[in-house]
C-alpha cells in the first residue's frame, strides 16, 4: 500500500511562561548542599526547581501527563516525592533529576505526602479517602488504611511512637496504630472539615485548623506515661499534677467511641483555641522544623505567625503574672478590702502560644513553606495565585519582627491568562499578552526578552520589520510599542467597545480591526515626526470604516487582498470586497457565533470555528459549505492554517489542540498537554512551530518533526491507549475473604502490572516447554545410545544461554518492586504449582532469598485454600518450609554480622577523630575571640 498523503508529526517541545501552578504546594529543597536557596514548585505535569537568589530555573523534574498535586522532600534532602492527579506517586532524585520509583495505589489525586523521621516510610493521602503507607527503601506498598469518609487533608507520623494521625474533609481526626494497622481513636470535636493539623510541644499537643477562624489545640496524654506515674497509687499529694487525674476521669466519661480502656494508647483533651484574624477556612497550617513557629493562612493574602513558647518561657511569664496578681492583692488589702488568702493565676492557651506577626503578600496565597537560616532568621516562601513566587524573611527573636520581602520570581510568566499570541516574521520571537503585560520571548532559549505593561490585551501582531508590535485591548484602544526600547509609542482610541480582532493586510501597508461597536475600521501605517527626537517614528491613521448591524467578533483578509471576511454576533460570516466594501457572500450554518476563522494561503478555502463546537470548511468562490466537522467537546477558541498548505490547527476549551486536513476533511492528530481551557495559539510563518496558551497559565511550544504520520497507525495507537486505560479501570481482582471493590493491598492494577503478569506466564510456559524438550532429548539419546545435539531456544540464547529456570528468576527480578504483588495477584492459579516448584529450587541454591520469600508468602496468602487442598503440593510446601527457615536465618546472620562490623568501624572512627574534634574546637574558640576583639575596637572608634 503506497502512502497517499504524507503528514509530519508535531510533538511537545517545551513548557514556559509558568512559574508555579496552583494545584500543588511549594517546598524548600536542598541542592548542592545549600538550604533555603532553592524551591521546588509544581508546574502542570512537571516540577520546576527555582534558584531564589538568581531567579532562574535550574532543574526540571519531567512528569508524564497528569498534573502535580503534592510535593514532599525527604528528610535527608536527596529525594523529592511528587504526587499526581491520577493517584500515582513518583520519587525523584534531586542529584540526577530522574524519577526512579513509582507507586500506584490511589484511584484519585494525591492530597498529602509525609515522610517519617528517618525517611524510610512515606504516607500518602488521597481524594479516594484512603491512606497508604509505602516502604521507600523496598519500593513497595506496606498497607492501606481505610476509615475516612471523605478526602484526606493531612497525615503525620509521630517521631517517638509508631503512630500516624490523619485528618479529612469528613470532620474527623483519626489516630492509627501502625503496628496493628488499625484506627484506635477518632476525634469528633469538629463541626466542619479539618483542613490541616500539626504536632507541637514535643508531640504533646495537636493543633487543628478547620473552616472557621479558630485553631483548636488538643493536649495529648500517652497512657503508658500515666500508668507509670500512677503505679504505687499514693494518696493525692498537695500540688500533685491534677491534669493527669482529670484526664483519666474525663476519658471514662466522654470517650465511649473508643475500645476498652486497656486497648487505648493515648487520650486527647481539648486545651482551648486560638483565634485567627482571617474569617474564612484554614487553607494551610504548618510548623517550622524546630516546632517553635506556627503559621497558617486562609483564602486571602495574609500569613499569620504564632510562637509556641518553651516551658522556661511559660514559667517566667507565669511568675510575672503571679507578681502582678500579688501586687494587686496588696493594694486591695491596703484599701481595706479583705486579702484573698490564695492567689490563683490560671494559665491560658494564649500564654503558651503567642501571636508574632503577619506577612502580607502581593496576591492570594496558594501555599507556603518555612525554613530557618543559619543566621537565626526565618524565611517564608510563598506560591501565589497569580503565577508568582515570593520570599520573605524576618527575625522571630525580636520583640516586633518586621517581615521583609527579599526575593520574588516574576519575569518567567504573566500574572493572568495569556489572551493573544503571535510570531515574528523570522520565527524567532514570540509575543504573548495578558490583562496587564506584553512579553516577548526568544523561541529557541524560551527566555523572556522584554516585558511591557499594557491594558487588557485581546489581539496582537508584529508590525512588518518586527521592530514594533500592536496590541488591541478590551477598552477598544490600539497600543503601539517599540521593541528596542520597550516603550509605549502611542495609544489610539479605535473602537467604543472591545477590539476583538485585527488582521494585517497582505501588502503589509496597513491592517483592519473589528470591534464590539459594530464597526470594521481600516488603518494604514505612516511615519510621523517624533516630538522628542529628530527622527520619524511609526504611527497609524484610519482610512475607512464599514458599519454593520451586529458586533464584529473576527476579521480576516484573503491573501490576494480582494476579500475581507467578517464574523458577526448573529452566527454568520459576511464576506465583502475590500476595494468597494460591497457585500459578496454570507456564510450561515453555525448555531452559535463564529469565534475564530482563517483563509487558506491560496484563497480557495475559509475555515470557521464556533462556540457550537463545530468547524465548517467553505469554498470562497461560491460560499458553499464543503464539510462540517465536530471538532471539540467545547467551544472552538482558535483556528489557523499552516502556511503554504490546506492543513489547519484548532484549539478548544476541552484542553486539546487538533490538526485537520481541509481537503480530505480528516483529523490528523491531537496535541494533548494543557490542563485547562486553551485561549489561543499561533503557527509560525515557516509552519515548523506552534505555540499555545491556556488557563493553566502555561505557554507550550510544539515542534514539527521529520517523522511521517500515517493516519491508520495513529488511529491504532489511539485505540490501544483507550484499551490500556480501560484495563486499568477494570475491577480489581478480589482476594478470598474480601468483598469485590475493596482493595486490601497497597497497590492497584495498572497496565504495567498486567504486562508483568503476562511476562511471568510466558516465562513459565517457556520453562514447561523446555523441560518437556529435555525429557524427550534424554529419551532420544538413550534410544540412540549416543549424545544428540539439543536445539537451544533463541530466547534463552539471547539472555546469555541460561537455563529455563534461571530465565524465570530473571523475569521475577525484572519486575518493579512496587508492582510485584499486583502482578502475582492477576496470575491464574494454574501457573502457581510450577512457580512453587521453581521457588524450591531457587531457595536451595540460595539465590535472591528476600525476593523469593516475598513472592512465596504472597502467593501462599492469596491461594491458601487451593494450595492446602492440593495433595500434589504438600511435599513441595514441606521442602519449602525447611529450606526457607534455614536460608532466612542465614541471611539474618549475615546482616547481623555486617551491622556489628559497621558499629565497630564507627567506634574506631570516633575514637580517632576525637583528637581532631578538640583541635577544631580550640581553633573555633580562638576565631570567636578574635572577632569579638575586632567588634569591641570598632565600637570604641565609633564612640
Amino acid at each position: 500500500m503506497g502512502l497517499t498523503k504524507q503528514y509530519l508529526r508535531y510533538v511537545a517541545s517545551a513548557v514556559f511562561g509558568l512559574i508555579g501552578s496552583q494545584k500543588g504546594n511549594i517546598v524548600f529543597v536542598t541542592l548542592r548542599g545549600e538550604k533555603g536557596r532553592y524551591v521546588a514548585v509544581p508546574a502542570c505535569e512537571h516540577v520546576f526547581i527555582w534558584d531564589l537568589r538568581k531567579g532562574e530555573k535550574i532543574l526540571i523534574l519531567q512528569g508524564l501527563k497528569q498534573e502535580v498535586t503534592c510535593l514532599c522532600p525527604s528528610p535527608d534532602g536527596l529525594h523529592l516525592a511528587v504526587g499526581y492527579d491520577d493517584g500515582s506517586i513518583r520519587i525523584f532524585s534531586l542529584l540526577s533529576g530522574e524519577g526512579n520509583v513509582t507507586f500506584n495505589g490511589h484511584k484519585a489525586g494525591i492530597t498529602t505526602l509525609k515522610y517519617d523521621q528517618l525517611g524510610g516510610r512515606l504516607a500518602s493521602g488521597s481524594k479516594d479517602t484512603d491512606v497508604i503507607v509505602w516502604d521507600v527503601i523496598n519500593e513497595s506498598g506496606l498497607y492501606r488504611l481505610k476509615g475516612h469518609k471523605d478526602a484526606i487533608t493531612q497525615a503525620l507520623f509521630l517521631r517517638e511512637k509508631n503512630l500516624l494521625v490523619t485528618s479529612g474533609k469528613d470532620t474527623v481526626v483519626k489516630w492509627w496504630d501502625l503496628d496493628t494497622q488499625h484506627c484506635f481513636k477518632t476525634m469528633v470535636g469538629h463541626r466542619t472539615e479539618v483542613w490541616g493539623l500539626v504536632l507541637v510541644s514535643e508531640e504533646k499537643r495537636l493543633i487543628t485548623g478547620a473552616s472557621d477562624s479558630e485553631l483548636r489545640a488538643w493536649d495529648i496524654t500517652y497512657l503508658q506515661e500515666i500508668e507509670d506515674l500512677e503505679e504505687p497509687k499514693p494518696k493525692k499529694i498537695k500540688g500533685s499534677s491534677p491534669g493527669i487525674q482529670d484526664t483519666l476521669e474525663t476519658e471514662d466519661g466522654t470517650l465511649e467511641m473508643d475500645e476498652a480502656p486497656e486497648d487505648r494508647i493515648l487520650s486527647c483533651r481539648k486545651a482551648g483555641s486560638i483565634m485567627r484574624e482571617g474569617r474564612d477556612r484554614v487553607v494551610n497550617l504548618a510548623v517550622d522544623k524546630t516546632g517553635r513557629i506556627l503559621a497558617c493562612h486562609g483564602t486571602d493574602s495574609v500569613l499569620e505567625l504564632f510562637c509556641i513558647l518553651s516551658k522556661e518561657e511559660i514559667h517566667k511569664k507565669m511568675d510575672k503574672k503571679m507578681k502582678k496578681a500579688r501586687k494587686k492583692a496588696k493594694l486591695n488589702s491596703c484599701k481595706g478590702e479583705e486579702e484573698d488568702p490564695e492567689i490563683n493565676v490560671e494559665m491560658t492557651l494564649q500564654d503558651e502560644i503567642q501571636r508574632v506577626t503577619n506577612i502580607k503578600t502581593s496576591a492570594k496565597i496558594k501555599s507556603f513553606d518555612l525554613i530557618h537560616s543559619p543566621q537565626g532568621e526565618l524565611k517564608a516562601v510563598f506560591l501565589l495565585q497569580n503565577n508568582l513566587v515570593e520570599l520573605y524573611s524576618f527575625n522571630p527573636s525580636l520583640p516586633t519582627p518586621q517581615p521583609v520581602r527579599t526575593n520574588r520570581i516574576t519575569i518567567g510568566g504573566h500574572r493572568s491568562d495569556v489572551r493573544t499570541l503571535s510570531f515574528s516574521s523570522d520565527n524567532i520571537a514570540v509575543l504573548s499578552a495578558s490583562a496587564d503585560s506584553v512579553k516577548i520571548w526568544n523561541r529557541s532559549t524560551l527566555q523572556c526578552i522584554r516585558t511591557m505593561t499594557c491594558e487588557y490585551a485581546l489581539c496582537s501582531f508584529f508590525v512588518p520589520g518586527d521592530r514594533q508590535v500592536i496590541i488591541g485591548t478590551k477598552t477598544g484602544k490600539l497600543q503601539l510599542y517599540d521593541l528596542a526600547s520597550g516603550n509605549l509609542l502611542e495609544t489610539i482610541d479605535a473602537h467604543d467597545g472591545a477590539l476583538w480582532s485585527m488582521s494585517l493586510s497582505p501588502d503589509q501597508r496597513g491592517f483592519v480591526t473589528g470591534g464590539a461597536d459594530k464597526a470594521v475600521k481600516f488603518w494604514d501605517f505612516e511615519l510621523v515626526k517624533d516630538e522628542n527626537s529628530t527622527q520619524k517614528r511609526l504611527s497609524v491613521k484610519q482610512t475607512r470604516t464599514l458599519q454593520l448591524d451586529e458586533d464584529v467578533l473576527y476579521v480576516s483578509y484573503s491573501p490576494n487582498q480582494k476579500l475581507l471576511a467578517v464574523s458577526l454576533l448573529d452566527c454568520t460570516v459576511k464576506i465583502f470586497y475590500v476595494d468597494t466594501l460591497k457585500f459578496f457572500l454570507s456564510l450561515y450554518g453555525h448555531k452559535l457565533p463564529v469565534i475564530c476563522m482563517d483563509i487558506s494561503y491560496d484563497g480557495a478555502l475559509i475555515a470557521t470555528g464556533s462556540a457550537d463546537r463545530n468547524v465548517k470548511i467553505w469554498g470562497l468562490d461560491f460560499g458553499d459549505c464543503h464539510k462540517s466537522l465536530f471538532a471539540h467537546d467545547d467551544s472552538v477558541m482558535y483556528l489557523q492554517f499552516v502556511p503554504k498548505s490546506h492543513l489547519f490547527f484548532t484549539a478548544g476549551k476541552d484542553h486539546k489542540i487538533k490538526q485537520w486536513d481541509a481537503d480530505r476533511f480528516e483529523h490528523i492528530q491531537t496535541l494533548e498537554g494543557h490542563h485547562q481551557e486553551i485561549w489561543c495559539l499561533a503557527v509560525s510563518p515557516s509552519g515548523d512551530y506552534v505555540v499555545s496558551s491556556s488557563h493553566d497559565k502555561s505557554l507550550r511550544l510544539w515542534e514539527r518533526t521529520r517523522e511521517p504520520l500515517i493516519l491508520e497507525e495513529e488511529r491504532e495507537m489511539e485505540r490501544e491507549a483507550e484499551y490500556e486505560e480501560s484495563v486499568a479501570k477494570e475491577d480489581q481482582p478480589a482476594v478470598p475473604g474480601e468483598t469485590q471493590g475493596d482493595s486490601y493491598f497497597a497497590g492497584k492494577k495498572t497496565i504495567e502490572t498486567v504486562k508483568a503478569a503476562e511476562r511471568i506466564m510466558e516465562a513459565i510456559e517457556l520453562y514447561r516447554e523446555e523441560t518437556a524438550k529435555m525429557k524427550e532429548h534424554k529419551a532420544i539419546c538413550k534410544a540412540a545410545g549416543k549424545e544428540v545435539p539439543l536445539p537451544t531456544n533463541p530466547i534463552l540464547m539471547a539472555s546469555g544461554n541460561i537455563s529455563p529456570s534461571a530465565y524465570v528468576l530473571e523475569i521475577f527480578k525484572g519486575i518493579r518492586s512496587s508492582e510485584l504483588e499486583e502482578s502475582l495477584l492477576v496470575l491464574p492459579f494454574s501457573y502457581v504449582p510450577d512457580i512453587l516448584k521453581l521457588f524450591n529450587e531457587f531457595m536451595q541454591l540460595g539465590s535472591d532469598v528476600e525476593l523469593i520469600c516475598r513472592c512465596l508468602f504472597f502467593l501462599l496468602r492469596i491461594h491458601f485454600g487451593q494450595i492446602t487442598s492440593n495433595q500434589m503440593l504438600v511435599p513441595v510446601i514441606e521442602k519449602l518450609r525447611e529450606t526457607t527457615i534455614s536460608k532466612v536465618s542465614q541471611v539474618r546472620d549475615v546482616i547481623g554480622f555486617n551491622m556489628a562490623g559497621l558499629d565497630y568501624l564507627k567506634r574506631e572512627c570516633e575514637a580517632k577523630s576525637e583528637v581532631m574534634f578538640f583541635a577544631d574546637a580550640t581553633s573555633h574558640l580562638e576565631e570567636k575571640k578574635r572577632k569579638r576583639k575586632k567588634r569591641e575596637k570598632l565600637i570604641l572608634t565609633l564612640t
